[in-house]
């Protein structure tokens, strides 16, 4: 008997093993997103495609909003084109059903934003989860589902704790302690944490971000309805922090860095700025026990490079240094 092609492939990507969910639940590829699929149709694969393009864009986008842009519908209805791998996998749990892993081209994708006139802002870290049930334990990838599709279709990736034990003290991570952000950073690498506790009817809220924390209360419906409001106000707060475009002129200013207390801690810390695309130019002018002062020249504006940089989980805002326009201080 001849296999048809599509039954080929499936079988190929290898759907019979019908391996575990968390085969994916770690990817942080902003290239790379899991959506539901109904049955593996070419019609429901390239609706799934479509819908995974359109997260990629907002995420590799910085967030911004496409959907008006010349080109998107265009680039929706050829997203199958820019298709690098994709797998069909089985759910588990709650959640169970069909899912699709879809990776995308990385130049095909920035090619796509550049033609809608946009630009590639740079990609922001994963989001760490750490929500706790009613009951008080820490719940699952399958358990925020709701909360993780919500952060996704605003451009957001997600983690999930994969060793509790290891996690700092739940108290002074909501306080924003430094050495608890540290052992998050040195983990997940990401300075963006939700913390969540759920109760009847609602929930109360954390979100960290650059070491600064942000609190907030829902009075929701269902657990559904609560997770996936968590997602979208998650979203909004870290948007007006870090969906900033860079500009056409360029920015200088001074940096104080602190918490610099080895050559080692020295070189990470201009390693981790060179590496942020707006940063133009860095160039140290002068330093004073464990902290220094550096020249920066950046295409976004001081204030949201500071929050860029502190959310990559390395580098915290910290109080003002008298001579410098922005203060950070160095993780280890």
């Amino acid at each position: 008997m001849r296999l048809s092609r599509p039954l080929i492939a499936f079988l190929l990507l290898g759907f019979a093993a019908l391996s575990p969910l968390r085969a994916f639940a770690q990817s942080t590829s902003p290239y790379t997103v899991v959506v539901p699929v109904s049955d593996t149709s070419e019609a429901q694969r390239d609706q799934a495609f479509s819908t995974a393009l359109a997260q990629v864009l907002a995420r590799v986008s910085g967030g911004q909003d496409l959907r008006s842009n010349p080109g998107y519908s265009d680039a929706l209805k050829n997203a199958p084109g820019m298709v690098q791998q994709y797998q069909y996998q089985r759910a588990t749990g709650a959640s169970a059903g069909l899912l699709l892993q879809t990776t995308f081209d990385s130049g095909a994708i920035r090619r796509a934003i550049a033609q809608m006139g946009a630009s590639s802002a740079g990609v922001k870290p994963p989001v760490l989860l750490l929500v706790h049930g009613v009951g008080g334990s820490l719940l699952g990838q399958d358990a925020l589902a709701p909360l993780a599709s919500a952060a996704g279709q605003r451009g957001y990736n997600v983690v999930y704790a994969d060793n509790t034990a290891a996690l700092p003290d739940m108290t002074r991570l909501a306080a924003a302690d430094p050495s608890a952000l540290a052992s998050i950073t040195g983990t997940y690498h990401t300075g963006l944490v939700l913390l969540g506790q759920l109760r009847q009817g609602g929930a109360d809220w954390t979100l960290l971000s650059g070491g600064k924390a942000q609190h907030w209360a829902d009075q929701a419906g269902s657990t559904g309805a609560i997770l996936s409001d968590a997602g979208n106000v998650m979203a909004d707060r870290l948007g007006r922090q870090l969906n900033v475009i860079a500009g056409s002129t360029t920015v200088e200013g001074t940096f104080w860095v602190s918490g610099l207390t080895s050559a080692r801690d020295y070189a990470g810390m201009l390693s981790a700025l060179r590496a942020d695309p707006s940063v133009l130019k860095v160039v140290t002018v002068g330093a004073q026990d464990d902290g220094a002062l550096l020249d920066v020249k950046s295409s976004l504006a001081l204030p949201a490079l500071a929050a860029d940089l502190a959310a990559g989980g390395q580098l915290l805002q910290a109080p003002p240094h008298q001579g410098a326009d922005v203060s950070l201080r160095w993780l280890h």
